[in-house]
């Protein structure tokens, strides 16, 4: 408790009376501390990526904007670079300490019997996913798979299916069949 002028104030209303600092995204753009939910209804998003309107979340395409943080609107090379972290953190995050063994949270998580590998996998399943929504083609999706589908089912097996993960690393081979189907591609963005 603070006192005042003769006031009881609790620490609590002291701090909110403070100015806040000014936040800036990674663009340089200041964000504005709204509320995301501010006046409308909320919305959930289809399967197809858009989301249906109501109060804040922009019309279809457009995704939901959170204090001035689009969170749908990404450019290819943008979302590229998200999966491309994603699968780094995966499978090569790590150094096995006085060696060059580099291993990731799959590895890791792999490690709890069979929850740990359906949540790898669905994680997997996931990038995937994105690589078609990129464009991907129907020949690369399918080798995708098959690496994620290779990792998953060896993936179950104890001990030797987690050195597997860590060796085979089915998600860097997925990134780099993407990025070299992407570097064939005309620039779009």
């Amino acid at each position: 408790m603070t006192t005042t002028a003769g006031t009881l104030m609790s620490d609590q209303t002291v701090r909110s009376s403070r100015p806040r600092p000014t936040i800036i995204d990674q663009d340089g753009n200041e964000v504005r501390p709204a509320s995301p939910f501010s006046g409308g209804s909320f919305s959930f998003q289809d399967l197809s990526g858009n989301f249906a309107a109501g109060g804040g979340f922009g019309g279809p395409g457009q995704g939901p904007n959170f204090g001035g943080m689009p969170f749908g609107n990404l450019t290819r090379a943008q979302r590229f670079a998200r999966l491309d972290a994603l699968s780094k953190l995966l499978d090569v995050a790590f150094v096995l300490p006085g060696t060059n063994v580099r291993y990731g949270i799959d590895g890791l998580i792999g490690l709890i019997p069979i929850v740990g590998d359906l949540l790898t996998t669905a994680i997997s399943l996931w990038i995937v996913r994105e690589a078609r929504s990129l464009g991907a083609p129907k020949h690369i999706i399918a080798r995708m798979l098959g690496n994620v589908a290779l990792d998953g089912v060896v993936g179950l097996v104890p001990f030797a299916g987690d050195a597997f993960d860590v060796m085979f690393r089915a998600n860097m081979r997925n990134m780099r069949l993407l990025k070299r189907w992407m570097d064939k591609q005309p620039r779009m963005d």
